[in-house]
């Protein structure tokens, strides 16, 4: 289940930019944010998880990625229904290798 998100990316982007825009009139990061997220509608909080978010994206800040957190994922969800299918082939394996023996000692 996926959470609904409240804002689009449109707006998201559009906030990012505002706090880097307006970031030289404020004595921090965080008075930026603090100013500007009740002009989005949004919790200083959240802002901040996207200015974040941004910048690991473009390579200011150490971290992993957005693509490339979603591509692990993909590859997590990938194994996982391997693994599944391989645990049924195996059962599917053992019963019709029983039906066999079962059949040749009759």
């Amino acid at each position: 289940m996926k959470k609904q998100n409240k804002f689009s990316p449109e707006v998201r982007e559009r906030a990012v930019r505002m706090v880097q825009e307006h970031r030289g009139e404020y004595p921090s990061l965080w008075a930026t944010i603090e100013s500007i997220a009740p002009k989005i509608g949004c919790v200083p909080q959240t802002l901040n998880e996207w200015v974040r978010k941004q910048e690991v994206d473009t390579g200011v800040r150490d971290g992993v990625p957005s693509a490339e957190r979603e591509r692990v994922k993909a590859l997590e969800r990938e194994v996982k229904e391997l693994r599944r299918a391989n645990e049924i082939l195996k059962l599917a394996s053992a019963f019709f290798a029983q039906a066999e023996l079962d059949r040749r000692l009759k």
